[in-house]
């Protein structure tokens, strides 16, 4: 007995032991995208407490401070408000409307794919028709028109923005569980009798996990692109709460004499951006076995 047990303690393995985690490593730009982002999260999160500013304080002395004069690291606004607490308090708003309206997104996504995928036939296509008449209409217009009906707040950009998003993911998720509900393990559980939604949820669903997980990633750069668009257009979160798209919107008109303020906020877009399209392309590899092969 005792030989039995450390025997199938030995065959144990961490999370950190596994192959999928030993291929995304192997991908120097995945690596390189989550620091980046962890950084800027911590910096999101724990930024505001270290500075000696809030962002709704104002000091009109200070105004189109530059970037190190004094206290103000990133410089100052048109108000005297400091730069680097704003930046901090916006990284907030638009990384929790990306993550938030990634999580809506794929959850809308993933059951109709998953629905349109396993029953097929007229349940099938009329959902994929659906799916087909979102997606002919141009996200940012149906972003913008929805938007500019819907008194803006986080919330409600997140959820606009998730309306706009999920039809990408349920076009991935459907063609993973077409492909997937003919197979032994699903003509088994149908021989059990387990129900339908038993078959979709947790036979089907788990096996069509890695190409969820890499269009989610994806999903939260193309959120926080989307929430500074029609933040920068005026149609998003709304002053003086800060995002980073209204910050944009706000330095255009100063773009001569204090270039930094659209040069700060631009940079932590491209960065947030750029970490997760790296994260999402180290993770389609890593979740990919064949990638073992090369």
């Amino acid at each position: 007995m005792s030989a039995t047990v450390s025997t199938s303690g030995s065959l144990k393995s961490h999370w950190w032991q596994s192959r999928t985690f030993r291929r995304f490593t192997r991908h120097r730009l995945a690596v390189l995208g989550l620091i980046m982002i962890t950084a800027l999260t911590l910096a999101c999160v724990i930024g505001p407490y270290l500075l000696p500013f809030d962002e709704l304080y104002i000091d009109l002395r200070a105004r189109f401070a530059p970037p190190l004069t004094g206290y103000h690291i990133f410089g100052t606004d048109p108000l005297g408000r400091d730069l680097a607490a704003r930046l901090f308090m916006a990284g907030r708003i638009s990384l929790l409307v990306g993550f938030f309206a990634m999580l809506l997104s794929t959850l809308i996504g993933t059951i109709i794919g998953v629905c349109a995928g396993y029953y097929g036939g007229r349940i099938g296509a009329a959902l994929m028709r659906f799916v087909d008449a979102f997606l002919s209409f141009p996200s940012i217009f149906l972003l913008l028109a929805l938007a500019a009906f819907i008194k803006p707040s986080p919330f409600m950009i997140t959820v606009i923005i998730a309306v706009t998003s999920w039809m990408e993911i349920a076009r991935i998720v459907e063609a993973e569980v077409r492909s997937l509900r003919e197979r032994d393990f699903v003509l088994a559980a149908r021989m059990l009798g387990l129900s339908n939604s038993w078959i979709m949820f947790r036979e089907l669903l788990p096996n069509a996990i890695g190409p969820i997980i890499v269009a989610a990633t994806l999903t939260v750069a193309r959120a926080i692109l989307l929430e500074a668009y029609v933040s920068f257009l005026g149609y998003g979160i709304q002053p003086p709460l800060p995002s980073w798209g209204n910050m944009l919107n706000g330095a255009q008109q100063y773009l001569d004499r204090a270039p930094w303020l659209a040069i700060v906020p631009g940079i932590a877009i491209t960065l947030a951006v750029t970490s997760f399209n790296f994260i999402g392309d180290g993770l389609r590899d890593a979740l990919d076995a064949r990638s073992d092969l090369n």
